[in-house]
């Protein structure tokens, strides 16, 4: 037997060797083989078992063979019109999620294809591109050859049709001198997150993509940034390019935007008033010219359901008419008690190109937040030394019944058209539409009272608002760019308009708050704020002598969430007036090219108009002007590389309502300028994109909360803020299955000039000396492994102080780590975030506003591409 279990062996490994070497008539082969079984069996020299061990193996070799013989393959190599190869070329077939980028020297592999018609699609920035159709054959190794064609650097003014590339590098910026301009030519850092990055990591929300951008820090679990040690408020967002609403409470969501990027210091020669650390742009997903459908379902940790779609394509055979819908929705859970997110999003969007020199496109999102508003949570006890650990990070203060519904929409109408070669006119308008209806139980941002006005560290002192609001706010952005020389200088002129309203209209906003303790008189106070000379016998009190709050205080040791019964409280109303603001400004900007050197110079006319009790008898009007001008110049030192220093100004006007005697006001406008130098590349055959920049920037006049115990609304100028540090950002591939995106910040934000004199040198709030991070993706692309896929990324934060100098947050870094398999059309994706349950804080205020990070948590999806 064991002669026969030896010729048996030695058969199949030399038919197998046959097989595989002697491409012609491979089933011959398997007919030899199955006689040979048969033939043996017959001969009874195989045993029952050892001719069922025979049988299943020639089922597996039938299968084998099968699958040989009709999968397909191409290959081919890629070059220039030279002759030089092109690498990291993307080869793929179109509708299939199939492909390769090419190698070093231009070559391509796409293995494991199933007969039929395709389109053969190459595309590298620069070139080109290229689509060829096939049709394969069962076993058939095509071989295509692509030659590409440079193409000249031009592009769309407005971004009105979409990113081709999927990759983690980002050429050009639209928003940063309102033209297409290539970064590396622009004199500022602009750092960015594409939407492949998003993707990979499974970021749902631009929250989670900020650890992704040098400099970039949260400051709460809000849309609430620190850029540069600068906290970005309402004038630190942006949607493709124009101004939006500050959307306060819910997380921004990623599935319908393209990539998020941060233009670093102050961009007011470009947008108005604007923050000095920097703007973060927001930028919308735009139809594509080629068919690319794609949904996808995720769950994971905290009950979390997901799910996305994403079509595009042409709505005609000449391409003039695109389309893309995205469309988004969320049910899940949170790590915080009574938290969680529900979230939905339509977002249409029609590109129109009736000739080569007119582009149109229409855009709309409408976005729909139904959750509960997440103010952080506080420890026990607010005394130097406190641990943070005092209080499960899942702790949460609220009440079943709060709520917080959001509905933030806009749309946006973009238009581009070519009067010449040199002549265009560009225009973009965009409205935008937010409501808020609000309940909420709160901290009153201090602890319990006893009878004789000492803290009760164990439970928090409550208020209560009801609240409903809404804003209109209209954008303009119109200019023409002009195409120019003299002599030997090159001119790229922009010169143009800009409007911007918000108006809140008369009797949508209004709230009542609800706290403090009673009176014996039946009124409401509060000891710590005072109304007049109160004394502690006027305060009602209970059995333990404590004062009766309004609001029943919050148990920590305890906790208790029950439905309110919110008609037990005792309101006090208050209606905002009507108001309005309206800012226009007149700019002109000139990019200039001689040899190896660029210019850009800008200047910029600002006026900022606001009025309260807008429409009203006693209607008041603030104006604020400024002259904005920006200087920046750019040297090619190689090829590859770029120097560039810049210097900017910004302008921050006071609201009105910052303005009245209450508050202390009224207050000069703040102003800041910065003066930055840097070095931009390109490399890897112009896939990996490095920025290093280096940076100073002060801010003057400033303001903050007085904390005055008797008047909450008092604010003071604080005097000056200083920041300076360096910036690297890295994003591209360095090899064709090796993608990744690094960041690095050293930021040292101070408060160098205060009425305090303590403040004085201490770091700002939330703005850490150190932080960064990466985040790689290592793709499999033949062999046994082709489809898979992994990823790992990280990021920390150094020490951070707080509003209160008792605390600081601490030092943490986290790991992330995920896998996907994509066969086919089909992709499954594992991404397990804070791998090692690192407990940390991304913000805070105070010892009771604090915002603790997520713990350990997995998302699990499932996509399909068409």
């Amino acid at each position: 037997m064991n002669k026969v279990n030896n010729l048996i062996s030695s058969f199949y490994i030399r038919e197998c060797r046959k097989v595989r070497f002697r491409a012609e008539g491979p089933r011959c082969h398997l007919q030899e083989i199955s006689a040979f079984v048969v033939r043996m069996r017959k001969e009874k020299k195989f045993s029952p078992k050892l001719f069922k061990i025979s049988f299943c193996l020639l089922l597996f070799f039938c299968t084998f063979f099968t699958y040989a013989q009709t999968s397909s393959s191409i290959k081919g190599k890629v070059t220039d019109t030279e002759g030089k190869p092109i690498a990291f070329a993307n080869v793929g077939l179109l509708s299939t999620g199939k492909g390769n980028p090419t190698n070093q020297d231009g070559t391509y592999l796409i293995e494991n294809i199933k007969p039929g018609a395709y389109t053969l699609q190459v595309a590298f920035v620069g070139y080109k591109t290229q689509q060829r159709k096939i049709e394969l054959k069962p076993g058939e190794t095509l071989e295509l050859n692509f030659v590409l064609e440079e193409r000249a650097t031009e592009l769309q003014s407005v971004e009105v049709t979409g990113r081709q590339e999927t990759r983690y590098d980002n050429d050009v910026s639209f928003a940063a001198t309102k033209i297409a301009s290539n970064i590396q030519d622009i004199p500022q850092a602009i750092s960015y997150v594409t939407k492949e990055v998003m993707a990979d990591r499974q970021a749902f929300r631009v929250n989670d993509v900020v650890k992704n951008i040098s400099g970039v820090n949260q400051f709460s679990y809000y849309n609430d940034f620190s850029i540069r040690g600068f906290r970005a408020g309402g004038n630190g967002s942006l949607i493709n390019g124009l101004r939006a609403v500050r959307l306060f409470g819910p997380q921004t969501l990623t599935s319908y935007l393209e990539r998020v990027e941060v233009i670093k210091g102050p961009a007011s020669a470009v947008f108005g008033n604007a923050n000095p650390g920097g703007t973060m742009n927001r930028v919308t997903k735009k139809p594509l010219d080629t068919e690319r459908k794609a949904l996808s379902f995720t769950t994971g940790s905290f009950n979390t359901f997901r799910s996305t779609f994403d079509f595009t394509g042409p709505l005609n055979e000449s391409k003039t008419l695109l389309y893309r819908l995205n469309l988004a929705y969320e049910n899940s859970g949170d790590f915080r008690v009574l938290q969680g997110f529900k979230s939905t999003v339509i977002a249409p969007s029609v590109s129109f190109l009736p000739t080569p020199k007119t582009r149109l496109n229409f855009d709309m999102v409408l976005q729909s937040f139904d959750a509960k508003l997440d103010r952080g949570q506080p420890i026990f006890g607010a005394t130097a030394g406190s641990s943070l650990s005092s209080t499960p990070i899942s702790f949460a203060i609220g009440q079943t019944n709060d709520y917080h519904r959001n509905d933030a929409n806009f749309a946006t109408l973009s238009l581009s058209h070519q009067f010449s070669d040199n002549i265009s006119f560009n225009a973009s308008y965009m409205r935008y539409f937010w409501e808020e209806d609000l309940v909420e139980h709160r901290t009153s941002n201090r602890y319990a009272i006893d009878g004789n006005g000492k803290p009760i560290p164990h439970l928090m002192g409550m208020i209560v608002i009801n609240r409903q609001r809404k804003y209109i706010s209209d954008n303009l952005s119109s200019y023409f760019s002009i195409k120019a020389n003299t002599g030997e200088l090159e001119h790229r002129i922009v010169a143009g308009y800009d409007y911007i309203q918000q108006h809140q209209p008369q009797g949508s906003s209004s709230q009542g708050i609800a706290g403090g303790y009673l009176l014996k008189n039946g009124g409401i106070s509060n000891p710590n704020f005072g109304r007049g000379k109160l004394n502690v016998d006027q305060f009602k009190k209970d059995a333990k002598g404590n004062f009766v709050p309004n609001v029943p205080h919050f148990n920590m040791k305890n906790p208790r969430y029950i439905v309110a019964r919110l008609g037990e409280y005792v309101f006090t109303d208050r209606v905002w007036p009507s108001s309005k603001y309206f800012t226009y400004g007149v700019y002109v900007q000139d990019q200039i090219k001689i040899g190896k050197l660029q210019a850009l110079l800008g200047l910029r006319h600002e006026s900022y108009n606001d009025l309260v009790n807008y429409e009203r008898p006693n209607e008041q009007k603030i104006t604020q002007s400024k002259l904005l001008p920006r200087v920046g110049l750019v040297y090619t030192f190689i090829p590859a590389i770029n120097l560039y220093g810049t210097y900017t100004e910004s302008f921050q006007p006071q609201r009105a309502a910052q303005m009245n005697p209450r508050s202390g006001g009224p207050f000069d406008p703040l102003s800041a300028y910065m003066v930055e130098g840097g070095a931009k590349g390109v490399f890897f055959n112009k896939r990996l994109a490095v920025n290093l920049a280096t940076y100073y920037i002060e801010n003057n006049n400033i303001l903050v909360n007085a904390l005055d115990p008797n008047n909450p609304d008092l604010l003071r100028q604080r005097g000056q803020e200083q920041s300076r540090g360096i910036e690297l950002d890295v994003n591209g591939s360095i090899t064709p299955n090796f993608s990744l995106t690094a960041n690095y910040a050293y930021n040292n934000a101070i408060i160098s000039q205060s009425d305090k004199k303590s403040e004085i040198g201490r770091n700002k709030e939330n703005a850490p000396l150190h932080s960064g991070g990466f985040f790689a993706n290592y793709r499999f692309n033949s062999g046994a492994l082709d489809g898979l896929n992994f990823n790992l990324g990280a990021n920390f934060v150094t020490e951070r102080n707080t509003f209160d100098k008792r605390l600081q947050l601490p030092s943490y870094t986290i790991v992330d780590m995920g896998a996907s398999y994509k066969v086919n059309k089909v992709k499954l994706a594992f991404t397990l975030n804070n791998v090692f349950d690192k407990t940390h804080w991304v913000g805070g205020y105070s010892f009771v506003r604090l915002f603790p990070g997520t713990p350990r948590n997995y998302l699990l999806s499932v996509s399909y591409t068409f």
